[in-house]
């Protein structure tokens, strides 16, 4: 199994250019079927909080979303922003389809990112999501998660305990907190004893820099692949029984209590 990681500089606001974007950085990747491709959050406009404008896009991206899983024959998650009718305020989006273009998974991000007035736009989710990257070789049960959610280690403890073996998270985090995107990254890896896949922007939008770091992670915290802060597409090779294997040579999940307790209850 294989995964590509599209590290791209978001036009802001530009849905047309973006997809062509992508396209273009895939277009020099070894994606085969059965692959999974990971965008970051709201690859199509950038972080925008003109939740007015953006949510127009939304039906737009999630076609290109259906559209270029089809095209490749390979799964896709990509973020996007959704708004309701009649809604003053929208919901960020993960959005993941199957290879011939039907949806898997559509996850509303749990936790809106206050510090940087999301919440002014947007309500958080109250659903952890999974759905399960099939490919040729192996079957991965998978939970979407959205840039400041990484912050927030129950979300990933009770995807988890509900079966996720991989985390892939797609973000528009800034670099002045590079720092913590890394340490967290490594941590959700090591305690959940899962894969993590992580999908950061680069460049910059009206408000803020980005330096990208893309990486991937195995169940063990050990660095599969990595990116700087170019554009490109970070390709790695995914192994389905890593997971398991290591949670069966140290059982250290078994273990968990408290979240285990409450939400049992």
């Amino acid at each position: 199994m294989r995964a590509h990681l599209v590290q791209l500089d978001i036009a802001w606001e530009d849905p047309e250019k973006n997809f062509q974007r992508v396209r273009d950085l895939l277009a020099g990747a070894p994606v085969s079927p059965g692959d999974l491709i990971v965008l970051p959050e709201m690859f199509a406009v950038g972080f925008s909080l003109n939740i007015e404008k953006t949510a127009r896009s939304s039906a737009e991206t999630a076609r290109f979303l259906a559209v270029l899983a089809k095209d490749l024959g390979a799964s896709v998650q990509g973020g996007l922003p959704r708004r309701a009718a009649g809604a003053t305020h929208g919901t960020n989006h993960m959005t993941a389809y199957a290879p011939g273009g039907t949806l898997l998974c559509d996850y509303a991000k749990i936790h809106p990112f206050s510090y940087g007035r999301e919440g002014e736009s947007f309500t958080g989710g109250n659903e952890i999501a999974l759905y399960d990257w099939a490919a040729p070789d192996g079957t991965i049960r998978v939970c979407p998660a959205v840039c400041y959610d990484l912050r927030f280690p129950e979300l990933f403890r009770i995807g988890m305990l509900r079966g996720a073996e991989l985390f892939a998270l797609g973000a528009n985090w800034p670099d002045t907190r590079q720092s913590h995107w890394r340490a967290l990254l490594i941590a959700r890896a090591i305690e959940n004893q899962a894969l993590v896949l992580a999908v950061n922007r680069t460049g910059s939008d009206p408000h803020l820099n980005y330096i990208g770091g893309s990486i991937a992670l195995g169940p063990t915290g050990e660095i599969l692949g990595e990116l700087g802060s170019e554009e490109a597409v970070l390709s790695v090779e995914i192994d389905p029984s890593s997971v398991g294997a290591w949670r069966d040579e140290f059982p250290a999940w078994k273990d968990v209590r408290l979240i285990r307790a409450q939400t049992e209850d």
